[in-house]
């Protein structure tokens, strides 16, 4: 009599196949568990403040005495939201009403930059020129009459800024002016403005007035 060798599909054979995968699966959860219960080394930083913030730029004006003072912001709201203002206390031309043929009055002013950042560009922006107070001259060309040079003085160095032989006609002609650049956030610059009477001013210049704005500008 033979004795057959057991099948393929035989339940000893199946329960040896469960058995080896339920072993397989065992390793591989116990790996998974000790991989993730290992410690690691670790650096780390973490940066809690961090910020921007816009500068000002501020100009502020003062006459040689510094008594008197303009600001930027002294316009609308007094804040930097316009930063222009008018300043009509400081008289760049020293305001005499007396001045005769070869005279010349020199007046200081001094801007300096107040805000917190540096104003990379400065300028100087003449505006038209015109005569007025006819008491007795009849003359119509007083503006060119008057001649002007002005100086600056950035740190040690002083420089004329005006073109040789300027009136107050061709100053204006001539557009804004380039100042010495970078002001930074508390420098000053110092400005002398010297106009004189043409000495061959005659008669017809008698009790004859000039006005002419000017108009100062930082840029950042």
């Amino acid at each position: 009599m033979s004795t057959s060798s057991p099948s393929v599909g035989s339940p000893r054979r199946r329960f040896t196949l469960a058995a080896l995968l339920t072993g397989v699966l065992g390793v591989v959860v116990l790996a998974l568990s000790m991989n993730s219960s290992l410690a690691a080394f670790t650096a780390s930083i973490t940066n809690s403040v961090n910020t921007a913030a816009a500068g000002t730029v501020i100009m502020e004006e003062k006459n040689a005495a510094g008594t008197v003072t303009c600001l930027s912001t002294d316009g609308t709201g007094n804040n930097v939201a316009t930063n222009a203002a008018t300043c009509a206390t400081i008289n760049k031309y020293g305001g005499s009403t007396t001045m005769v043929p070869g005279q010349t009055v020199s007046t200081t002013v001094t801007i300096k930059n107040t805000g917190t950042a540096a104003a990379t560009s400065f300028t100087l922006a003449p505006g038209t020129c015109t005569q007025s107070g006819n008491v007795s001259g009849s003359a119509t060309d007083f503006c060119a009459k008057l001649g002007i040079v002005i100086t600056q003085t950035a740190g040690t160095t002083t420089s004329t800024i005006t073109p040789a032989s300027s009136s107050l006609t061709s100053l204006a002609a001539g557009g804004a002016l380039t100042l010495a650049a970078p002001v930074a956030a508390g420098a000053t610059v110092s400005f002398t403005f010297a106009v004189t009477l043409a000495a061959s001013a005659g008669n017809t210049y008698q009790g004859l007035a000039a006005s002419q704005p000017l108009v100062w500008t930082f840029t950042a």
